[in-house]
């Protein structure tokens, strides 16, 4: 008698068993159909939904978003895409030259108005978000784009982790983002008050580095993993307030910080990652178990969904998988400053 016929016989001379079987085959067709459920959410969501229409939250009225970090990659193409939606700007990063030249790039090409506002957000100096709030008050802000964000230099141990490049990442990653954040979202709040029709916008970059824990990049891990929390829990606060608050989560992006310059399927360029970005805000495509979370490149979505339908973001296996990846990255770099410095 085979194990199959076994069940059924003893399903067929027990309640227990037959109810315990029926709960089995219950418990399944749930998984089954709560999994159907998922996928069938993250296509929609990245392929066939159309873009989010921004007019909501008061683009081509007059309205400014603000972008931190936006002189170059990921920050710049925000600023530019968020231009051409109709927004004023006001851009803030630490080289003055660069925000000049945006100015003057997006007034004339996208008939808006820039303001410009350098500074250096790594000396956490008090003075910095008194120049922020100054410049801001008297604005009809409606977005917040918190891109402003560091790693670390090269993939390292955290117990070799210089101490300023700790400090950096926490302050440019973290306080500084909840500084800009404290300013920024009371101006949104009463300036949805008094236009009484546009809704508010607070997007903040989270990372894989804080979705999965990530050995060598144990302090950017931390920092980025401590945002998904704090946006999740605002998200809630201003939920009653007509202000959308979203945790961008993003795989590689060709950027200075990645130090990556080729595109490929799984590494968009900032044009390519913002985007999809934009097109989904609201959406949480790959990220279908996190409120208030959205992972909007379409191959970063399948590969977090992957993850997560399998082993898990914080399984041991691909703890290992990561770290493994990361000391391959540290030792192809110290090679590199190896050969540079025998030059």
């Amino acid at each position: 008698m085979s194990f199959i016929e076994s069940l059924q016989s003893a399903a067929s001379d027990s309640k227990c068993v037959n109810a315990l079987l029926w709960c089995v085959f219950g418990f399944g067709v749930f998984k089954i159909t709560t999994l159907l459920c998922r996928t069938l959410a993250l296509l929609f969501d990245l392929f066939l939904l159309p873009s989010v229409n921004f007019s909501k939250y008061g683009a081509g009225k007059g309205n400014y978003c603000v972008v931190t970090g936006a002189s170059d990659g990921i920050g710049k193409e925000y600023a530019r895409q968020m231009a051409q939606r109709g927004f004023n700007l006001v851009i803030i990063s630490r080289t003055l030259s660069k925000l000049e030249t945006l100015k003057t790039q997006f007034e004339g090409q996208y008939n808006i108005k820039v303001e410009v506002l350098a500074m250096d957000i790594a000396a956490d100096d008090k003075s910095n978000y008194e120049q922020i709030k100054e410049l801001c008050q008297n604005l009809p802000i409606t977005v917040l784009i918190n891109n402003v964000g560091q790693s670390h230099s090269i993939p390292v141990p955290f117990l070799e982790t210089d101490e300023t490049e700790l400090r950096n990442i926490i302050t440019i990653n973290n306080t500084a983002t909840l500084l800009i954040t404290q300013i920024i979202a009371p101006i949104i709040k009463e300036t949805i008050r008094e236009k009484k029709s546009s809704r508010g916008l607070i997007l903040t970059m989270g990372s894989f580095g804080g979705l999965i824990p990530t050995p060598l990049l144990a302090t950017y891990s931390g920092s980025k993993a401590f945002l998904q929390n704090w946006s999740n829990a605002l998200a809630g606060e201003l939920s009653g307030d007509k202000i959308d608050v979203e945790l961008v989560l993003s795989y590689l992006v060709t950027s200075a910080m990645s130090k990556i310059r080729r595109t490929s399927m799984m590494i968009p360029n900032p044009k390519q990652f913002v985007a999809s970005t934009l097109k989904t805000v609201g959406r949480r495509c790959g990220a279908q178990d996190r409120y208030a979370t959205g992972t909007p490149f379409w191959s970063h979505a399948l590969y977090e969904f992957v993850i997560d339908e399998t082993f898990g973001v914080y399984s041991k296996i691909v703890n290992t998988i990561n770290h493994s990846l990361h000391r391959s990255i540290r030792i192809r770099a110290l090679r590199k400053a190896a050969r540079k410095a025998k030059k």
